[in-house]
């Protein structure tokens, strides 16, 4: 059986890896990162993905209600009266 987030993860990377292979990262995060993978500290390293999610969602959240604030057309009454 596949992992569905595995298949998204490789797509995405795939999709976006190049672009975001030149990104630089955080002054020291590399080298914590692999601090945590050398001491197998899943719990840490869940802990920032979860932030990066957790942040990634809210930032789409953001951007997804910013699009749906279109302004309402105004309705003119009228106050004559039959």
């Amino acid at each position: 059986m596949t992992n569905p987030y595995a298949e998204w993860f490789e797509q995405l990377r795939a999709e976006y890896g190049e672009q975001l292979g030149a990104m630089p990262l955080p002054e020291g995060l590399p080298e914590h990162l692999r601090d945590l993978i050398a001491h197998h500290d899943e719990e840490a390293i869940q802990f920032m993905i979860k932030l990066a999610w957790q942040f990634g969602a809210q930032v789409g959240y953001a951007a997804g209600s910013r699009q749906s604030e279109t302004p309402s057309p105004r309705i003119k009454t009228s106050r004559v009266q039959a």
